[in-house]
C-alpha cells in the first residue's frame, strides 16, 4: 500500500523554501563546533534585529525561517531554566534578552512560519554521559520552546555528532504531539520530513517521497531504519557561504547567484525543498553582502517564473495531450503530481512536435525542466508508474534561458 501524505506534510511541501538562522555563540568566537566551554559573555549583538531576519526571508519568497535555538555547543538562545548557558548570562539586554522571542514576535508579524532548531547533542551539559539524566533535561527545554512562542512551523533535530547515541524519542513526540501537533519534524524521532543525506542543498532524479530509512548525521554513512515505510519527503540544506555561522574571514566563500540557482532547480526543482543558511552577522542582522546575493537569486529566479502560460489536460492514447490556448513559445516547463494518494509517477517523457524535449523519472510537487526554445500549441507527456490522473498541471515558461545553471 502506497504512504499517503498528511495535509500537513503536502503543505509544507507546497511551501517549498525557508532561511536557515545558523546564530548563537559561535557566531562571536570564529568558530563552528564550539565545545561548549565559550564565556556567555562574548555573545553580544549590538543591533540584533530580527524584523530585518524576517523581512529579508519574505522578500527572497522563503515561507519559514528555522533559527538554531540551541546548538551543539549547548547554548541557549532563550532564558531557560534547564541552565545558565544562555543569553541570560550574556550582557545582551543585560540579560534579559530572549531570540527566540524576538523572532516568534517579527514572523508573526511577516507572517511567516518560525522553526527551531534543538540540537540533541550538548557539549556544555554536564548530565550529557548520563543518558537518564539528558533526556529529562532536553524534554524541558523541548517544553519550553513547544510552550512559549506559539504554533512552531518545523523542529528540527541534527543527528551530528550523536552518532551511535541513543534518546528517549517516544518521550520527545510526546511533547510535540502535546504543544506542537502541527509542526513539521525534521528527521529523527517520529520524522515527517527527511534530510536529503548532503549539504550541498542538492536532491537527486528520482526523488522519494517514500522511504524506510533516514540519514541520520553527515558524519555517518549508515541508515536509521523506520518501522514501516513513510511518507517523508526530503528538506535540502545548504549554506550560502562555505561555514554555517557567519565568520569575519570567509566572505570569499559565498556563492554567486549561477551557484544557488543550480542548487534551486536541483532541489525545488526536483521536487524536494530547500532550506538556505544565511546566518545574522555579530551586529545580530543579515550579513549585507549575503542579504544582497540572496535576493539576486531569488529575485531572478521569480523574475524566470512570473509569467506562467496554464494548460489544459487531457488523456489521448494513454499519454496526456497539453494543450494551450495559442501557439507558446516556451523554454521551461513545470509538472506536477496530485500526491493527495501519496506520489505514483516513476517516469515521464514530454514530447514537442514529434521530438522528445524532455525527460525524467519522478514528478512530486513540482518537476521543472529547462530546454531549448521551442513554440507549440500542443505537447504530449508519457508516464509510468502512475495513470494519467496522476498529473494535476502543466505549466510553460518562456524565462531567456534553456538549461539549469551548473554547479
Amino acid at each position: 500500500m502506497t504512504a499517503i501524505p498528511t495535509p500537513g506534510q503536502l503543505a509544507w511541501q507546497q511551501d517549498g523554501f525557508g532561511l536557515f538562522l545558523h546564530f548563537g555563540i559561535n557566531t562571536f568566537n570564529g568558530e563552528e563546533w564550539s565545545d561548549g566551554s565559550l564565556d556567555p559573555a562574548t555573545f553580544d549583538p549590538t543591533e540584533l534585529d530580527a524584523d530585518q531576519w524576517a523581512e529579508t526571508a519574505v522578500a527572497a519568497g522563503a515561507k519559514y525561517v528555522v533559527l538554531t535555538a540551541k546548538h551543539h555547543d549547548g547554548f541557549c538562545l532563550w532564558p531557560t531554566s534547564t541552565t545558565d548557558y544562555s543569553v541570560a548570562s550574556s550582557p545582551w539586554h543585560d540579560g534579559k534578552g530572549d531570540v527566540v522571542a524576538e523572532l516568534s514576535r517579527a514572523c508573526r508579524t511577516a507572517g511567516l512560519g518560525l522553526g527551531l532548531y534543538l540540537s540533541p547533542w550538548d557539549r556544555n551539559a554536564d548530565c550529557y554521559d548520563d543518558p537518564a539524566a539528558y533526556d529529562a533535561f532536553y524534554l524541558r527545554q523541548l517544553t519550553e520552546l513547544c510552550t512559549r512562542y506559539g504554533p512552531l512551523y518545523e523542529l528540527w533535530f541534527d543527528g551530528a555528532g550523536s552518532e551511535g547515541r541513543t534518546y528517549d524519542w517516544d518521550a520527545v513526540m510526546a511533547v510535540i504531539d502535546k504543544h506542537q501537533p502541527d509542526a513539521m519534524v525534521f528527521n529523527m524521532g517520529r520524522p515527517t520530513i527527511r534530510w536529503v543525506g548532503n549539504e550541498d542543498g542538492l536532491a537527486e532524479d528520482p526523488c522519494w517521497y517514500v522511504t524506510e530509512s533516514t540519514g541520520i548525521s553527515v558524519y555517518d554513512d549508515g541508515q536509521a531504519a523506520l518501522d514501516s515505510a513513510r511518507y517523508l519527503p526530503p528538506e535540502c540544506d545548504v549554506p550560502i557561504r562555505a561555514n554555517w555561522f557567519w565568520q569575519p574571514d570567509d566572505l570569499h566563500t559565498l556563492k554567486s547567484t549561477d551557484h544557488l540557482l543550480g542548487i534551486w532547480y536541483r532541489s525545488v526543482g526536483l521536487g524536494a525543498g530547500l532550506l538556505l543558511n544565511v546566518p545574522p552577522d555579530r551586529r545580530g542582522r543579515i550579513d549585507d553582502a549575503d542579504r544582497t546575493r540572496l535576493l539576486d537569486f531569488t529575485d531572478e529566479a521569480a523574475r524566470r517564473f512570473a509569467e506562467p502560460v496554464p494548460a489544459t489536460l487531457a488523456t489521448i492514447d494513454g499519454g496526456i495531450q497539453v494543450s494551450f490556448a495559442e501557439p507558446v513559445r516556451i523554454d521551461h516547463l513545470e509538472l506536477r503530481e496530485d500526491l493527495t494518494t501519496g506520489q505514483h509517477i516513476t517516469r515521464h517523457e514530454v514530447v514537442a512536435e514529434g521530438q522528445l524535449i524532455a525527460v525524467g523519472q519522478t514528478v512530486g510537487v513540482r518537476r521543472i525542466h529547462a530546454f531549448d526554445p521551442v513554440t507549440v500549441r500542443e505537447l504530449r507527456i508519457r508516464l509510468a508508474g502512475g495513470s494519467a490522473t496522476a498529473l494535476a498541471a502543466v505549466t510553460g515558461y518562456f524565462t531567456g534561458q534553456s538549461a539549469a545553471p551548473g554547479l
